[in-house]
């Protein structure tokens, strides 16, 4: 499940090695660069970037999971983990399992029964989380995470990338959780090492979160009008607003609209408070006046599938 992984070793972290000297020799397209008087030495492992400092050497800005397996496609397991970064260690002759990490991404490409688009649309508000739906994907950002969901053959081939023959003309839909900042209180440790990635608890803890994180976005359902399970005038009127909100494109875009309506001053702050109130009333109902879509129905499985073997 893991993609891109960056890493941070420190000379404290290995005792008798001299970084400028030794590393360069495992790394290829060297470059030297002086930098306000600091020595940098730059350079590439297949598709990974290395920086070289007299106290630090760092791996990044690539996928982890493409360098090991050939491609970003195929699951990066626990044990895949363990043993790309032991290679990792041979190639660069240094205990990268001692590495800090940086930025850690968790991913997965699902195939999916409809273009991506179709599961995007059912993707509504994640609290706390800014959601910003784009051409090429949607995303939420969260202080320091971020999630993705896109196209993955779509931008395979926008990078002039082979698609895998197992993936080549099926939906592929991807979902990527990026951990960029503090990884260490994000996750209640010491430090996030290269070593504790392949820890199985810590590795099932990061499995629980990627799920449980998708499972906390709000699904915008077809709205079906079921007569029998209404019982008065408001659970009508409700039943109207719930068919208009999906109408306009779910919860966020009805907000959006009713935000805009009063910058415009075709609204008071006072109705356009009590229009979000009546909004988010309505689309807190759900058991029997509105049914699952087919499509998130499909995805949800496919999500929790995702995390059930923890190899």
């Amino acid at each position: 499940m893991y993609d891109t992984i960056n890493f941070k070793l420190k000379a404290d972290d290995v005792q008798g090695v001299d970084f400028l000297e030794e590393t360069p020799c495992y790394i290829d397209d060297v470059a030297y660069h002086n930098y306000s008087g600091q020595e940098v030495v730059t350079g590439a492992l297949g598709g990974l970037k290395v920086t070289i400092t007299a106290e630090q050497v760092r791996v990044k800005d690539g996928s982890l999971c493409k360098w090991y397996l050939g491609d970003n496609y195929q699951v990066m397991g626990r044990g895949d983990t363990q043993r790309a970064i032991e290679k990792l260690s041979d190639t660069l002759h240094l205990p990268m399992g001692r590495a800090t990490v940086t930025r850690m991404d968790v991913a997965q490409n699902i195939i999916v029964r409809h273009p991506p688009a179709v599961y995007l649309n059912h993707l509504g508000v994640l609290r706390d989380s800014t959601r910003l739906q784009e051409p090429s994907g949607l995303y939420y950002s969260k202080n320091t995470q971020r999630l993705c969901f896109y196209d993955k053959n779509r931008e395979q081939r926008a990078r002039g990338e082979t698609i895998p023959e197992l993936y080549r003309n099926v939906n592929t839909l991807r979902y990527e959780q990026r951990y960029t900042q503090r990884l260490r209180t994000q996750f209640d440790v010491e430090t996030v090492t290269g070593a504790l990635l392949y820890d199985e608890a810590f590795y099932i803890a990061v499995l629980r979160r990627w799920r449980d994180t998708y499972k906390s976005i709000e699904k915008i359902n077809d709205i079906t009008l079921n007569f029998s399970a209404m019982k008065n005038k408001a659970q009508l009127y409700k039943m109207g607003v719930l068919a208009m909100v999906e109408r306009v494109g779910g919860e966020v875009e009805m907000i959006a609209h009713i935000n805009e309506a009063r910058l415009r001053g075709e609204l008071t702050p006072k109705q356009a408070h009590d229009l979000r109130q009546a909004v988010k009333e309505a689309c807190q109902i759900r058991e029997g006046l509105t049914s699952q879509s087919e499509a998130v129905k499909e995805l949800d499985k496919k999500i929790m599938e995702a995390v059930r073997f923890y190899r």
